[in-house]
């Protein structure tokens, strides 16, 4: 009489090419998103804060404000603005690559 194999070694080959393309699919979602909240971080923390003194040296076009205080005060909610619809065309794009777009 022969012992059947273990459901965790049935459920480790049974992995097939929809198992892979869903782990792909979040693994590149989660990467455009890391990299997206990088970019915000840098521009609201780093513009804002840690850059501010070095910015300040310049000034806002057309405005007169230094432009590490603009950064600070208004240059993050504006990138994090951009960054949502740049969000929503790269997963857009991102969907139809891998076949779950919404129709």
């Amino acid at each position: 009489m022969s012992n059947p194999s273990s459901p965790t070694e049935q459920s480790s080959h049974a992995q097939g090419p929809t198992e892979d393309r869903s782990a792909d699919y979040w693994r590149a979602n989660v990467r455009l998103l890391l990299c997206l909240l990088a970019i915000w971080f840098f521009v609201s923390f780093g513009c804002g804060i840690l850059l501010a003194p070095t910015l300040d040296q310049y000034t806002l076009p057309g405005t007169g404000f230094p432009l590490g205080f603009w950064f600070a005060q208004q240059g993050s909610i504006y990138s994090f603005v951009v960054l949502i619809f740049v969000y929503v065309v790269l997963m857009n794009r991102m969907d139809r690559r891998f076949g779950v777009q919404e129709d």
